[in-house]
């Protein structure tokens, strides 16, 4: 009987200790992306509040309209949440012209 006793307050004793606390933070990043797609892949200049960017779109496939497009340096701009002015430029005609508001973590597809 001595032994269970002993046993079950050293069990007890040994579970009730806690090494430190802990603090766990997590979020979103506050950023924005905005990729195109058209037709065909081509180079593209696109102008965001009077800053341009050479990117080249990706191909839009007509039967996965809701597919993820991987985000590359190549086809996607980062730029802060909030209201802008895009331009976009093929072979120096402008084909795009519009105000987006993008909100945080969101990334916009323009189809052109």
């Amino acid at each position: 009987m001595k032994r269970i006793i002993v046993a079950l307050f050293c069990a007890v004793l040994l579970s009730s200790c806690g090494v430190g606390s802990y603090s766990v933070s997590s979020g979103k990043s506050d950023d924005a992306f905005i990729s195109f797609t058209s037709t065909e892949k081509q180079p593209v200049i696109v102008v965001v509040d009077g800053t341009e960017y050479n990117v080249e779109t990706v191909k839009e496939k007509a039967y996965r309209t809701e597919r993820n497009i991987k985000k590359t340096a190549l086809n996607t701009i980062k730029i802060a949440p909030g209201r802008h002015q895009v331009k976009v430029l093929v072979s120096g005609n402008e084909v795009y012209s519009k105000s987006l508001f993008i909100s945080a973590t969101e990334h916009r597809i323009v189809e052109l």
